[in-house]
């Protein structure tokens, strides 16, 4: 019988909080395999994109990755992304398209670097 009377206490308690109490709320899922190029925008006299190697990586196979400094894993909760263990592990991004990753800061706001599914092009 208490517990009859917690529910309806507990689910409108739960409704009333903000749906951004928790950045990594939403759907699980997994990213698209295959290797992110990351870079940072060029400039009008030069390229149109700057390839930071360090930052890229490769995703194999459900939410493990790799890098040239070792392996992982990450945390894909709807469009927010969380590496959570291996080299890359507090490195935060916001999916912006299917094949696509924007770095947030320590702040949670968007970095210059993104980084794109594809060939390792120059």
């Amino acid at each position: 019988m208490v517990f009859r009377s917690i529910l309806p206490v507990a689910a409108i308690a739960a409704l009333s909080l903000p749906a951004s109490v928790h950045p990594m709320s939403g759907r699980l899922g997994t990213l698209p395999h295959g290797t992110y190029v990351c870079s940072l925008p060029g400039d009008a006299g030069g390229p149109a994109w700057r390839v930071v190697d360090d930052r890229q990586f490769t995703i194999i196979n459900a939410s493990s990755y790799r890098n040239s400094a070792g392996s992982g894993t990450y945390l894909l909760t709807g469009k927010q992304v969380a590496f959570t263990r291996g080299p890359m592990k507090g490195a935060r991004f916001d999916r912006t398209g299917k094949s696509s990753l924007q770095q947030l800061d320590k702040n949670d706001q968007p970095d210059r670097i993104r980084c794109v599914r594809g060939p390792v092009a120059r």
